[in-house]
């Protein structure tokens, strides 16, 4: 009975409780029908929110458009100052390749003049053209040292160069040279063929230590590939202090031509001319009528040094000659050594190219002959065809061992007709 009258007292709190939580809500309902807290109008608050982002972000982006301004500037400015200090690296470039060409020229100057002098009076001044030997330097070869102080005399010496593809036309030139009674000369094999061949025949003979960039050629090489070895090969040559006669091997000689040079020059050479003109030099007048008053042009011409027989004496701009060539041979496969020999030899100093002071002198074109002059005057003139030339070098024809014989036969055993039935040129 006490436990059912609790639950009823219970309950009817809960019933009364409720009911005023119903009467309350709803006087709250009536007095604050928009609640507690009101907001009027929510659009200002949103706005300000979106314009302080739209500010930061403006704000933002103004500093970075400052900074790329900034950045713009200072790379401008950088590339202005790495253009002048390439400038100025350019100008101190130059300077020093001209202080350097200074020196050098002042070094070589020095070293061919000595003591500066005053000039003499008119017409008696003349330049010197004959620079002195450099020092000897056995380390650079010595097992060639100890064959050149066998052979040559007066530090002078014949060199050829020679393979198996020339050995007919090497025996007519060492037969001649034999005959005539040359000691100083040497043949340099390109091959083990011709060392044996030579040590056979008595004939001072140099087989060189091997080196594949250039065995290759002088194995195989034809006439004018062989040709074009010498002018590295000889460097050695003039390392060593002796003066070379370079000789190829299409040659007759007839008399001594040591006895016949000047030795005044670094260069002295036979020339591929057939005239006075065309030997020494001429003036060439060349007529261009569209230029009126200046239409003659004069030019100096003279026809090339043969560079399959020259003496060089072993001076710096000999060497300087022997590398400037082989240099050029090699980073140019197909030139001619000839035509680079002139070049290098002859092209005065200009822009973007410094010539060589090299002192040349070309020699008599009847005592050295080439085989135009023998076959197209020497042979058809009576008293030319008396002369004796120190050599013939059968340079303008292919067909060189049968016109090395008929020379032989002319000149040596006195057969006057051997020489009228060949062509003045090739056919």
């Amino acid at each position: 009975m006490m436990g059912g009258s609790r639950r009823q007292n219970v309950q009817s709190r809960v019933g009364i409780a409720i009911a005023i939580g119903v009467l309350l809500g709803c006087v709250f309902a009536l007095c604050f029908p928009n609640g507690f807290i009101t907001i009027s109008n929510p659009a200002p608050i949103l706005n300000r929110r979106f314009a302080k982002s739209i500010a930061q972000v403006g704000s933002t982006l103004c500093a970075s458009s400052e900074r790329l301004n900034m950045l713009k500037s200072e790379f401008v400015a950088a590339s202005e100052e790495n253009s002048e200090l390439k400038r100025k690296v350019r100008e101190l470039t130059e300077k020093f390749r001209l202080a350097e060409q200074r020196k050098d020229q002042a070094e070589k100057q020095v070293l061919v003049l000595g003591d500066q002098k005053k000039a003499g009076p008119f017409g008696t001044v003349k330049g010197l053209r004959t620079n002195p030997s450099v020092v000897p330097d056995k380390s650079v070869n010595p097992r060639l040292a100890k064959v050149l102080e066998k052979v040559a005399v007066n530090k002078e010496i014949i060199v050829a160069l020679a393979n198996s593809n020339v050995k007919e036309m090497l025996e007519v030139w060492f037969t001649n040279i034999k005959r005539v009674g040359i000691p100083n000369y040497l043949v340099v094999a390109l091959d083990e063929e011709i060392a044996r061949y030579c040590e056979a025949n008595n004939v001072p003979v140099y087989k060189r230590d091997p080196d594949k960039g250039i065995d290759s050629v002088a194995r195989t090489g034809g006439n004018h590939a062989v040709s074009g070895l010498k002018f590295h090969i000889l460097r050695e040559f003039l390392q060593l202090g002796y003066s070379v006669l370079l000789s190829d091997v299409d040659i007759v000689y007839l008399q001594n031509p040591f006895n016949h040079l000047y030795r005044d020059s670094d260069v002295e050479s036979m020339t591929d001319g057939h005239n006075n003109n065309t030997a020494y030099g001429f003036n060439d007048v060349f007529d261009e009528p569209k230029m009126g008053w200046a239409r003659y042009a004069h030019t100096m011409r003279m026809w090339v040094y043969n560079s399959g027989f020259f003496y060089v004496r072993p001076t710096i701009p000999s060497i300087e000659l022997l590398d400037r060539v082989a240099g050029r041979l090699s980073k140019e496969p197909n030139s001619w050594d000839q035509a680079v020999f002139n070049e290098e030899l002859f092209f005065p100093s200009h822009p973007g190219y410094d010539g060589l002071h090299a002192s040349r002198r070309t020699m008599d074109f009847y005592l050295f002959m080439n085989s135009k002059v023998l076959f197209k005057t020497v042979r058809k003139d009576d008293n030319l065809s008396k002369l004796k030339p120190v050599i013939v070098h059968v340079n303008y024809h292919p067909d060189k061992l049968p016109r090395m014989l008929a020379v032989v036969e002319f000149y040596v055993n006195g057969k006057q007709d051997a020489l009228k039935s060949f062509p003045d040129g090739s056919e």
